[in-house]
C-alpha cells in the first residue's frame, strides 16, 4: 500500500527526513495525506485525458506548500530542505502536479520575490501563496531553449511609460489558466533581459495547448504569441536588468526539479515493490527472485545516493553556499539516476509496466520531460564542466 501520513517513507532508507524540525516534518505528513487522499485516487485519470485537477488547488494552497519560501507568502518556519522534500512529496504520487507547483511557487513566485519591488511581492505574493492568483513562466521559446541567454527573440519596446512586448513562447506550463505569466523578453533599446507581469486576456496575448503530449500530460503547457501586448512600467519587475538577474531565479528551482526527480524515482520504486510482494509466477511472488531483488536493490540504492544529492544541496543553499554549478551536477544527476530507476521499475511489472493501472508506466513518461526541463542534462553537465575546468564549452 502508498505510504500514509503515519508510517513513513520505506524508501528513505537513511532516514534523511528525520533532518526536518519537527514544524518542517508535520508539515511534510499533512502534505503527504493530501497527496495521498485528493491526488492520487484521481492522478491516472487526468493524465490520460489530458486534464488539470483545477478543485485541488485550494487543498494544496491550504498545506502551505505555495510560496513557503517568501515572507510575504510564508505559512510557518522552514528551510530549502524542507521545500525539497515538499516536491519529493508532490513529485512521488503525480509529476504532473509537482510540476504544476513548481512552476507556480518556484518559477513565477520566485520571479517576483527576486526580481520584483517591494509592491509588487506584496501585491502577489500573498494571493499567489493562497491559490487565489496562478502563475507561468514565460521563458523558453520555439527557437531558444538552452540558448535562451543569447539567443532571446521576444522583444520589449518602451514608449513613454509602457511596454510593448513582441514574441512567441513554447513549452509554458500553466499557460492556459494562469492568472498572470512572467514574459522574458529582449529590451530593443539596450539588449538586456527584462521581465514582465502580464495577466490572462491581456490584448495581443494568445496561450494555445499543446496537444499530443506522451509525457506529464497533466500539465496544459502552451504555445504563447504576443502581438504589440502592452505592459505598464508597474508589472515590469523593477529589480531585473539582465540574463543574470533571471538566473538568480532558476538556481533554486532546478534544485527543486532535483527532488521531483527523486519523487518520481522514489513513487516507481515504491510501485515496483508493491508489485514484486504480489505478483506471483512460478508458484511464488516475484520478489522471492534474485533478479527482481537485484533490480530493486539498484533503485533504492539510486534513490538514496539523489536523496543524499538533494539534502546537500539544499543545506548549502540555505547557508547560502550554493553556486550555480551545485544546482547543475543535482538536476543532471538526480534526472539520470531518475531513468534508470524507471525504466528498472518498469522492468520489473514486465508487460503490465506499460498500463496505467500498474502504478509505474506514468512515472515512466513523465520522467522524460522532467530529465529535460529546468536544463537539460546536457547543459547542465557543461555548467559543471566550466567549473572544474575553468573554460566555457557552450559554444
Amino acid at each position: 500500500m502508498p505510504a500514509t501520513a503515519s508510517t513513513g517513507l520505506d524508501a528513505d532508507f537513511y532516514s534523511f527526513q528525520d533532518l526536518l524540525t519537527p514544524v518542517e516534518r508535520d508539515a511534510a505528513l499533512r502534505l503527504r495525506d493530501f497527496m495521498e487522499r485528493e491526488v492520487r485516487p484521481i492522478a491516472d485519470d487526468c493524465w490520460e485525458r489530458a486534464e488539470f485537477p483545477h478543485r485541488l488547488v485550494p487543498g494544496i494552497a491550504a498545506t502551505g506548500v505555495l510560496g513557503a519560501a517568501w515572507p510575504e507568502s510564508r505559512r510557518f518556519p522552514n528551510r530549502a530542505l524542507f521545500r525539497g522534500w515538499a516536491a519529493l512529496e508532490i513529485a512521488r504520487v503525480d509529476a504532473s502536479f509537482a510540476t504544476f507547483v513548481g512552476v507556480t511557487s518556484g518559477l513565477a513566485m520566485g520571479a517576483i520575490a527576486v526580481g520584483g519591488s517591494a509592491e509588487q511581492r506584496e501585491r502577489w505574493l500573498p494571493p499567489m501563496g493562497r491559490g487565489e492568483v496562478i502563475g507561468a513562466f514565460g521563458l523558453t521559446e520555439p527557437l531558444a531553449g538552452s540558448d535562451t541567454a543569447r539567443g532571446l527573440r521576444t522583444t520589449a519596446t518602451r514608449r513613454g511609460g509602457t511596454w510593448v512586448l513582441d514574441g512567441a513562447k513554447r513549452w509554458i506550463g500553466n499557460a492556459t489558466f494562469a492568472d498572470i505569466t512572467l514574459i522574458w523578453a529582449k529590451d530593443v533599446d539596450d539588449g538586456r533581459v527584462k521581465g514582465f507581469i502580464v495577466p490572462q486576456g491581456a490584448p495581443g496575448f494568445a496561450a494555445v495547448k499543446i496537444e499530443r503530449k506522451q509525457s506529464l500530460r497533466g500539465v496544459q503547457n502552451a504555445d504563447i504569441t504576443l502581438t504589440g501586448v502592452e505592459v505598464p512600467e508597474r508589472d515590469r519587475l523593477q529589480r531585473v536588468d539582465s540574463f543574470k538577474d533571471l538566473a538568480g531565479v532558476l538556481g533554486p528551482t532546478r534544485i527543486g526539479v532535483a527532488w521531483e526527480a527523486v519523487g518520481i524515482a522514489l513513487g516507481a520504486h515504491e510501485a515496483a515493490v508493491r508489485y514484486a510482494r504480489e505478483r506471483e509466477q512460478f508458484g511464488r511472488p516475484i520478489g522471492s527472485f534474485q533478479l527482481v531483488q537485484q533490480k530493486l536493490a539498484e533503485n533504492l540504492a539510486d534513490v538514496t545516493a539523489g536523496l543524499a544529492v538533494c539534502v546537500r544541496v539544499s543545506q548549502l543553499e540555505d547557508a547560502g553556499t550554493r553556486r550555480d554549478e551545485h544546482a547543475a551536477m543535482a538536476k543532471a544527476f538526480c534526472t539520470a539516476r531518475m531513468r534508470d530507476v524507471v525504466a528498472r521499475a518498469r522492468a520489473v511489472l514486465g508487460g503490465n509496466g506499460i498500463q496505467l493501472d500498474h502504478g509505474v508506466a506514468r512515472f515512466f513518461a513523465d520522467a522524460e520531460a522532467v530529465y529535460s526541463y529546468e536544463g537539460t542534462y546536457d547543459m547542465n553537465t557543461l555548467i559543471v564542466g566550466r567549473a572544474i575546468t575553468g573554460r566555457q564549452a557552450f559554444v
